[in-house]
């Protein structure tokens, strides 16, 4: 990460934003055009630092200028909070998409230079979670009466060391089925995809497995199942058995060959683990099945942590627009780890932050990294 001490530590943080990027974007989308007041690059920088403190409403983002700092940062001295609602719904969620990509490009090639896994496949955790939203403002997003929901089909890079971070995300109603999306999310041969038992469909692992692709699932235990041949395992594994196997029955089975592995977890529940790779060791695969916990703890820390709990319009495309506002603030907050080689987490990391929000970059720097602010 650079040390321009010039810098606060609000820029900095914003730094890895593409300005070239950006400028196509607005271009691109004539977001400028007639503007008088608030252009993209003030908006923006408006909408991430609400994203960074967590706040709720347009309202309050626009009481939040009253800060001198925050002024010279967005070279604004006042807006209304109805001139942000007009100005958040026109913006296309394209937008925001493009800036999140750029992002992920960037974190892939600073965790190749800083990473190498154990193994030579790197893991891509697939899942699904729902974000609640207003029935009343929300109808567009209706799921049950008395309910309006939308679902964040999410990809999760995996890598060692606790680094994970989302690198593809499709947002949809609830009402769409996560099947729907694993033909969006699947697009690269190099890699293990680990996902759950939602995502369950013999036709599809058949077509994967003929194109290239490799996976690790969860099988129902109910799943019919014909043992062709099993594999020897090494001692003390966890894996109980380890089996080449078809799936399913007579009419329908499965035109290849798969390998079922028979798992306990901590809890002694048998898991019953379903992969098309037969390269790997049994404990190499259900250590990847393991991993597919990162992605619930990412759920769960982005729910917590960052601000998808109220939205701020009540259109489809202001709502998407602010789950994407929250995944560059996340990746913004990994990329400030990896250029800093800090041992801090992300939450430690937003923390300090806003504590040097505006003070001389290198304070920030300094802090996450461990080293006494001189």
């Amino acid at each position: 990460m650079d040390k321009i001490t010039r810098k606060t530590s609000f820029e900095q943080w914003l730094s890895p934003i593409s300005t070239v990027l950006f400028d196509e974007q607005v271009n691109a989308h004539h977001l400028d055009y007639y503007t008088k007041k608030l252009y993209m690059a003030s908006f923006t920088k408006l909408l991430l630092h609400a994203q960074l403190h967590e706040t709720e409403s347009l309202r309050a983002i626009s009481d939040c200028i009253f800060s001198e700092e925050l002024q010279e940062a967005s070279n604004l001295d006042s807006i209304s909070f109805s001139q942000l609602g007009r100005r958040l719904d026109r913006i296309p969620t394209g937008f925001f998409q493009a800036i999140f990509l750029d992002l992920v490009t960037q974190i892939n090639e600073a965790t190749n230079l800083q990473f190498r896994r154990k193994t030579t496949t790197p893991l891509k955790l697939i899942d699904s979670s729902t974000l609640p939203l207003n029935l009343k403002n929300h109808q567009w997003a209706k799921f049950r009466k008395t309910k309006s929901w939308i679902k964040l089909h999410l990809r999760l890079a995996f890598m060692e060391k606790g680094c994970s971070y989302p690198d593809k995300a499709v947002l949809t109603n609830a009402k769409e089925h996560d099947l729907g999306q694993l033909k969006v999310l699947i697009d690269d041969k190099e890699c293990m995809y680990v996902f759950d038992r939602g995502y369950l469909d013999y036709e599809r692992f058949d077509r994967m497995t003929d194109e290239g692709y490799f996976f690790v699932s969860r099988l129902r235990k109910n799943a019919i199942v014909r043992s062709i041949e099993s594999f020897e395992l090494s001692e003390n594994s966890p894996v109980e058995s380890d089996e080449m196997v078809v799936i399913g029955k007579a009419q329908k089975r499965t035109e290849n060959t798969f390998r079922l592995l028979k798992v306990l977890d901590s809890k002694g529940n048998q898991l019953n683990l379903l992969t098309n790779h037969f390269d790997l060791s049994a404990d190499e695969v259900a250590e990847m099945y393991k991993s597919r916990w990162a992605i619930e703890l990412f759920f769960k820390w982005m729910k917590q942590h960052l601000n998808i709990k109220k939205f701020y319009g009540q259109s489809q495309q202001s709502v998407h627009n602010q789950v994407f506002l929250a995944m560059i603030v996340y990746c913004l907050n990994v990329l400030a780890q990896l250029k800093t080689k800090s041992k801090r987490t992300y939450l430690q990391i937003s923390l300090y932050l806003k504590a040097a929000l505006w003070k001389p970059a290198r304070i920030w720097i300094r802090k996450i990294q461990g080293k006494s602010v001189p």
